[in-house]
């Protein structure tokens, strides 16, 4: 049995194809990064142009939907004893 061979030239290859994927992994980073920034600080300003907290229309919003739930649960319950009467 034979083992894998790696000649001079092939080595040199090896070594520049490291290279390359690494400088490209660091680019990627960095551009990850400055990307990563850039959304958060848009998000960031955005957040604080509005009029309202986001977590305030959180709960606005939530309110809105438990009272449309009583409203549906009570209208239907209403109706089916409605509908029984006829």
């Amino acid at each position: 049995m034979t083992g894998m061979q790696v000649s001079s030239t092939n080595s040199k290859a090896m070594i520049v194809g490291f290279a390359l994927v690494a400088t490209g992994g660091l680019i990627s980073m960095a551009g990850m990064g400055i990307t990563g920034t850039a959304m958060f600080n848009a998000l960031r300003r955005w957040m604080l142009a509005q009029q309202e907290p986001p977590s305030a229309v959180m709960k606005r919003k939530m309110a809105q939907a438990k009272a449309a739930t009583t409203a549906g649960a009570s209208a239907w319950q209403n109706g089916m004893a409605t509908s029984a009467r006829h």
